[in-house]
């Protein structure tokens, strides 16, 4: 009797992991966090980041406003969002073999930096930037 219980609640949990993007566990480390942007002053340069972007992660992130993948977040939401430049910047860099986030750390870290200003040219108004 408990065992269906617990399978239950498992993919319940792991459902609305999925649905709302949240992945608790993939943390930047701290240094890493607080890295900041080096071309954070040159929100130009995110019209680069959006052909990168177009090109390696719409498959799974669709415009960046909605996600084609369960598991893939929405990048304009608050739960991005909130993420430093330096986490963002990282979490491009590492990918997360769980989700199927691959890594893109072949691409030059000023691509990367870019990936980084065209999620914040995302952002609804009234979302925190860091």
């Amino acid at each position: 009797m408990r065992l269906p219980f617990l399978l239950l609640m498992l993919t319940w949990a792991l459902t609305m992991s999925a649905q709302t993007g949240a992945q608790p566990s993939w943390q930047a480390p701290a240094e890493a966090a607080e890295r900041p942007n080096p071309i954070a002053t040159k929100p130009e340069l995110s019209a680069g980041g959006k052909k990168i972007f177009t090109r390696s992660c719409s498959q799974c992130h669709g415009t960046g406003t909605g996600a084609t993948r369960n598991n893939a977040p929405v990048l304009s939401s608050e739960l991005v969002q909130q993420d430093t430049d330096g986490t963002l910047f990282w979490k491009i860099s590492n990918g997360n073999s769980r989700t199927g986030m691959p890594s893109f750390s072949s691409l030059p870290e000023t691509q990367r930096w870019q990936l980084v200003l065209y999620i914040r040219s995302l952002a609804q108004p009234g979302d925190q930037k860091k």
